[in-house]
């Protein structure tokens, strides 16, 4: 198995290079193309306040507003695109609506990279990373210092079907992976479960892994951090457990805790 594509979400500011840095660190052992896609805000998102057939000098001003700021937007992205040095990078600036573009470009990648602060519910792209995680349930990458994908990769493990379908997808990092590490807290779950199980499946596709067995019960985030940390850990592959959008945050509790806590880089599926 293998990656192809690893896309980038821009927002056409700051953070944009670190998080083409991190998807050129990611996409380079496996000879992937990094897919660099500008999301500015949406001219869209002012229609539900504009008011049916009127269209007033308010409106008309931040209409034009957001219209300069997502040409300067591109200008940023574009340029951090071509400086980033990896010569396989493609380059898309959505227009409106910029949602449909950006969830389609993901569902044709393998795996989308966010910066730690998107993940954390900050910036203009928080929105997209909870839409890419929990709506596209697109294998996700919280990219945070550090990362690299030939260093140790945890597996958070305990039989559920968010755990399980994560395991499944990081499989190509683990490929790469210089040691790979089985997490399970029996303890601090409701299943019953056998990290044995995990352990065989990766055995029969070539990836040799080991089990820390967490004997003591507790919250399983922090459980599952403190080993993470013990084990110098690169990469923590975990289930990510959404709830309703009535909900205050999208995330789950255990899933809230490993992105705003200064942990390892997250591969999350949900």
């Amino acid at each position: 198995m293998s990656w192809a594509r690893i896309m980038a979400p821009l927002a056409g500011g700051a953070h944009d290079a670190d998080i083409l840095k991190a998807a050129t660190t990611l996409a380079g052992p496996f000879k992937a193309e990094v897919a660099a896609v500008h999301a500015p805000a949406d001219i869209a998102d002012l229609m539900p306040w504009m008011g049916e057939g009127f269209m007033g000098g308010v409106q008309i001003t931040a209409m034009d507003s957001l219209k300069e700021a997502a040409a300067e937007g591109e200008r940023s992205a574009r340029a951090a695109a071509a400086a980033c040095g990896y010569d396989k990078v493609s380059f898309t600036s959505l227009e409106t609506p910029v949602w449909a573009g950006l969830s389609m470009e993901g569902r044709l990648s393998d795996v989308v990279m966010f910066g730690d602060e998107s993940a954390r519910g900050r910036g203009p792209l928080a929105e997209a990373f909870q839409q890419i995680v929990a709506d596209e349930q697109r294998p996700t990458i919280v990219a945070r210092a550090g990362l690299k994908a030939d260093g140790v990769v945890a597996i958070a493990w305990d039989g559920g079907k968010e755990a399980s379908r994560a395991a499944r997808l990081a499989l190509p990092l683990l490929e790469k992976a210089s040691r790979v590490v089985i997490i399970a807290a029996p303890a601090s779950s409701s299943r019953s479960f056998d990290p044995t199980r995990l352990q065989s499946y990766y055995a029969a596709r070539g990836v040799t892994a080991e089990i820390e067995r967490i004997e003591e019960s507790g919250d399983a985030a922090e459980l599952l951090l403190a080993a993470a940390q013990r084990l110098s850990a690169d990469i923590l592959v975990a289930g990510a457990f959404g709830h309703p959008r009535l909900q205050e945050y999208i995330f789950g509790g255990t899933t809230r805790t490993l992105l705003n806590n200064d942990g390892p880089s997250l591969f999350l599926s949900h």
